[in-house]
């Protein structure tokens, strides 16, 4: 059957819920590693947060200004769960994602997200009446509560070229069918975060999984082969491409 949104999409990564869906490695080389179960539990908590204190639905626009990292696919798809609209660049959003506040002053609905793993709180100053994600987020259900039916023909996604509906965010391009079960090995780029959730989007529907390396992380491998050919190995990856820092995300 094929998929038209995300809730189908988590229906089947949790089919094997225990199975590594998401694998992290952050500048450092933290790692975190999300399993179906996990994940899905990530983008519940996420989208009660954005229905409850947003009112998000088909037609809200959220704007995700994250770099490419785990914490940016999960609120990719919470934001897609509930129907809503993922914007990039300047256009006009309803509720604002940042890891910078300093970037948007003066906006009223403002989720400040910490990146690092272990973060509890936000240790920068929060703007008055912003969200700090880092401690928000882990009050809300696992188990998603009232959202609104998804319109597989609304938009999902607009990056100011182009939009993309939810029903294309799960089609892929024409003729660019994911590969069953990948284990892909995948580098944040230097762009924006979402260039990333699409390729990651991409792998999941093919019911894979991914390893993701940040942008530094990905530089290091690609100066470092025998360190690459080792994550390649203990991940037991079967398809990378580390690519070039401002490689562009694509749909698979």
């Amino acid at each position: 059957m094929p998929l038209t949104t995300i809730a189908d999409l988590l229906d089947l990564l949790t089919r094997e819920p225990g199975r590594p869906r998401i694998t992290w490695y952050g500048d450092a080389g933290e790692r975190v590693e999300l399993s179906g179960a996990v994940l899905e539990n990530w983008v519940n908590k996420t989208a009660n947060l954005l229905v409850e204190e947003f009112d998000s639905a088909p037609g809200t626009r959220v704007r995700l200004d994250l770099p490419g990292h785990w914490r940016t696919v999960v609120w990719a798809l919470a934001t897609w769960r509930v129907g809503a609209c993922v914007v990039t660049g300047d256009g006009s959003a309803d509720v604002t994602v940042t890891d910078r506040p300093d970037r948007h002053p003066g906006v009223r609905d403002l989720v400040v997200v910490s990146l690092p793993a272990l973060a509890r709180r936000y240790e920068g100053t929060l703007p008055p009446g912003a969200i700090d994600a880092a401690g928000a987020v882990m009050t809300y259900g696992d188990v998603l509560g009232w959202a609104p039916p998804v319109d597989p023909a609304a938009a999902a996604l607009d990056d100011g070229a182009r939009q993309v509906t939810h029903a294309e965010l799960l089609a892929g391009l024409p003729g660019d069918e994911p590969s069953a079960r990948e284990r892909a090995l995948l580098p944040a780029t230097t762009g924006p975060g979402v260039d990333l959730v699409t390729e990651v989007v991409g792998v999941l529907r093919g019911d894979g999984s991914a390893v993701v390396v940040s942008a530094p992380l990905a530089q290091q491998l690609r100066d470092d082969p025998a360190r690459s050919a080792l994550l390649v190995s203990s991940e037991r990856v079967t398809t990378q491409s580390l690519g070039t820092p401002d490689r562009p995300g694509t749909f698979r």
